[in-house]
């Protein structure tokens, strides 16, 4: 009876430890510093090294913040959680790999105020594999032999939203939708220059994309394939070999296309209103729509 009492106290005593344990090690929120350490726990005051150390003790829907300058590494995400270092200069500088994966089937995950560059060989700067909406907002993504967002999602209903980022120097497309399945992607307020292609889009893509500039890319500002579909509304496509390249469904309006070799390929829609001057050749004039027409 004595070893039983012994026992059930020693029980009693552990499992509110073990239980504080793992509620710690599953924070909602946790801490990056460029002077902190993977087996802290993360928290304001012992704060990781890496976002790799600090997204295990983070819980689903969690925020992985930073605390001052720093790079943090390369990251695979596999859950729903934000990664956010507003008003601090964080980095991931990658050679030779991506610099985030995510993997994260059916969850919402949220990139914000961070610079990833691949200093000339990292492979893509995002690459989304797996989730059921991403947001990417105020990066600059800079520097891979691949893309500078890479979408390859095989799941549909997908959703991709991108604003104010400045993606640029990458040798694939600063934006590649190359995924099998639907997927619904807006591009907002961003800049796309230097790279492959502006952005580029594969069958069963609906993409929007307002108000950027689309400059000095090597191929095109855009590409569409084949069911793929497109719509372009107030941006700037300049100093491309070919602005707009279309094999899909593209409508224009309030664009101004000028300064590239040829200005549009293939058939396009357009409500008239787009200002298109100055290219080499005009190539493909679009063609008139009512607006409203179906």
């Amino acid at each position: 009876m004595r070893r039983s009492t012994f026992l059930a106290t020693i029980v009693g005593i552990a499992l509110p430890l073990l239980t504080a344990v793992s509620a710690h090690a599953q924070a909602t929120r946790t801490w990056v510093s460029g002077v902190g350490d993977d087996a802290n726990p993360c928290s304001r005051t012992a704060p990781c090294k890496t976002f790799a150390g600090a997204i295990s003790k983070t819980a689903v829907n969690g925020e992985i913040n930073c605390l001052d300058p720093g790079g943090f590494g390369a990251v695979t995400i596999t859950k729903g959680i934000t990664l956010d270092c507003h008003e601090v200069f964080a980095s991931i500088l990658v050679s030779g790999t991506n610099g985030i994966i995510i993997n994260a089937a059916g969850a919402t995950v949220t990139i914000r105020n961070i610079n990833i560059n691949g200093v000339g060989t990292g492979l893509n700067g995002i690459s989304i594999l797996a989730a059921s909406r991403v947001f990417v907002e105020d990066v600059m993504i800079m520097q891979f032999t691949g893309k500078g967002i890479s979408d390859t999602r095989a799941v549909s209903g997908g959703v991709l939203s991108v604003r104010n980022a400045t993606i640029r120097n990458n040798t694939g497309a600063a934006i590649g939708l190359l995924g099998v399945a639907t997927t619904s992607t807006s591009v907002e307020n961003s800049l796309f220059a230097g790279n492959g292609f502006g952005v580029t889009l594969a069958t069963g893509n609906n993409v929007m994309i307002t108000r950027s500039v689309l400059t000095d890319n090597a191929t095109a500002g855009v590409q569409v394939a084949a069911g793929g579909q497109l719509g372009l509304e107030s941006n700037a496509i300049t100093f491309n070999p070919t602005g707009v390249q279309n094999s899909g469904t593209l409508q224009l309006s309030n664009n101004e296309i000028s300064f590239n070799a040829t200005a549009i390929t293939g058939t396009t829609g357009s409500y008239g209103n787009n200002r298109i001057f100055s290219n080499g050749t005009i190539g493909t004039a679009p063609t008139l729509t009512v607006p409203g027409q179906q």
